[in-house]
Order: structure tokens, then C-alpha cells, then sequence
């Protein structure tokens, strides 16, 4: 735990000195124009520090990459819950199936029930790549 919050110092505390030095260094005022026709003067523009523009525009390149990425992997995601929901049926089935052979038979002793499995994909709960599902 402390290590990881050394870490994390580490890499936010540098960070954190170059946001300062760029806000610095490019304070002075842009106007962003929404008119493509009249650039002199914009009826539809505002005007703002360069590091607020630049740190805007990189906050919605981040979002815009998030979402893309989410929206990209919600075949995969859908995937994991329907064989999630298969694996739960059959083992529903499979305690039915014990449970019937044991009551045929009248030997509890002869079926040793199984260790459970952490959601079917293995003992953690993960698929093959190491995500958690």
C-alpha cells in the first residue's frame, strides 16, 4: 500500500509541476471561432486561455476515445453474460442431475460433488486474457 502511493506521488506530483508550467507559459488570452465566415469579428466565438483550450480539447479526446472503446467492446461484454447465464443453467442441471442419481440409488457416498468455479471461468473469475468478467 505504501508503495503504491509512493508510486503515485511519483507520477502525479511531476505531472502535476508541468500542468503548472504550461498554464504559465500559455496564459495569454485566443479567441475560438465558431464562424467560418467572418473571422475578424465572430458572432459566434469566446475567448480563453490557450491552456484551457488545449486541456479541453484533451479532456474530450479522452472522453470521446472512452466512449468509442466502450461501445467497441459491448459484443465481448454481451458474450461474457450469455455464457455466464449457460454456465449458471448447467450447473443448475448438473445438481439436479446429482441429486436425482443420488436419490436412485440411495448411495450419497458414490457422487462427490464438485468445487464450485468462480463464475465459470475459472477459479477467479476470468476469461482467458485475464479480464474480470
Amino acid at each position: 500500500m505504501v508503495m503504491r502511493k509512493f508510486l503515485t506521488g511519483l507520477v502525479l506530483i511531476p505531472l502535476g509541476l508541468v500542468f503548472v508550467v504550461f498554464a504559465v507559459a500559455n496564459r495569454h488570452l485566443v479567441t475560438v471561432s465558431f464562424d467560418p465566415f467572418n473571422a475578424s469579428n465572430p458572432s459566434l466565438g469566446v475567448t480563453l486561455p490557450l491552456f484551457v483550450v488545449i486541456i479541453l480539447v484533451a479532456i474530450l479526446g479522452v472522453m470521446a476515445g472512452g466512449s468509442a472503446t466502450w461501445f467497441r467492446q459491448r459484443h465481448w461484454r454481451r458474450a461474457a453474460r450469455r455464457h455466464e447465464a449457460d454456465a449458471q443453467q448447467a450447473r443448475v442441471q448438473l445438481a439436479d442431475l446429482r441429486a436425482s442419481a443420488v436419490a436412485s440409488r440411495g448411495d450419497p457416498q458414490r457422487l462427490a460433488a464438485l468445487p464450485p468455479q468462480g463464475g465459470g471461468y475459472g477459479s477467479a473469475g476470468r476469461d482467458k486474457q485475464g479480464a474480470t468478467l
